[in-house]
């Protein structure tokens, strides 16, 4: 993927860092650490922070400095209706400029995808799904829908519904459903595919969400591993003292 200059860079490389999960929420973020990381000065860092901040990724907190932000549980419903719409915008957009080159990219992203999943390398898996929707909706030239998308993003609960058991498996077979309607060309069949992947995770986020002391059990078997995304779990599950609380925090209808 080109950039156009070295903000653009940080700013992609952190966005998915910090969807992926390798910079956790509430995570301080410090700039001479990023720009060592990725040789830079500490300008392009500076810049891309802002551009972060203004999308939603990080918050510059008193005392503490740029952190990565917290996901907005209040307008979750929202944000899902909002993905399905523009995200299925980009992907019949795609479709018409995708080019076989395009697709090789895209089947060599999803063969990656899965043998991460097969792995359980929860990190890889999220990184992995992160550039094969970025690299999708880049296809369709449509940057100003994407960069809402990417807003969206910021706000979305990923990290809890990477946690489901079994999710990066069914997100798999959801991900070759998309790939190959729109390898048919079924517009009708990419719209349903994609509507389906991205509220698959969110309906299981509710049902997940419902089973509080799964929840917590979940969080627990993942604490050395990440442990400020499971503390982010374990405090989501105790802020919302009961099912119906939980299920209207996270904008919801209990059933």
């Amino acid at each position: 993927m080109d950039f156009k200059t070295k903000e653009e860079y940080v700013a992609e490389f952190l966005r998915e860092g910090i969807l992926s999960g390798r910079f956790a929420r509430g995570t301080r973020l410090k700039q001479a650490d990023i720009a060592e990381q990725l040789n830079l000065s500490i300008t392009p860092v500076r810049e891309a922070f802002r551009i972060l901040e203004a999308e939603g990724y990080v918050i510059n907190e008193t005392h503490r400095g740029v952190v990565v932000a917290p996901f907005d549980a209040s307008a979750t419903r929202e944000i899902n209706e909002l993905r399905m719409l523009l995200e299925s915008r980009l992907a019949l957009a795609a479709m018409a400029h995708m080019t076989p080159q395009n697709c090789a990219e895209l089947g060599e992203l999803q063969r990656e995808f899965e043998e991460a999943e097969t792995r359980r390398d929860r990190e890889a898996v999220r990184a992995l799904n992160y550039r094969f929707h970025r690299q999708l909706y880049t296809i369709a030239r449509q940057p100003q829908t994407l960069h809402f998308v990417q807003v969206l993003w910021a706000k979305y609960p990923f990290d809890l519904i990477n946690l489901i058991g079994g999710r990066m498996g069914r997100a798999a077979a959801e991900h070759r459903r998309l790939l190959k309607a729109m390898k048919a060309g079924d517009r009708k069949a990419v719209v349903n595919a994609l509507r389906e992947h991205i509220d698959a995770g969110w309906r299981e986020l509710q049902v997940h969400l419902e089973k509080p002391q799964a929840s917590l059990a979940t969080a627990e078997a993942h604490k050395n591993k990440g442990a400020p995304v499971a503390y982010k779990y374990r405090r989501f599950s105790k802020e919302n003292a009961n099912r119906s609380k939980v299920v209207r925090a996270a904008g919801a209808r209990a059933d």
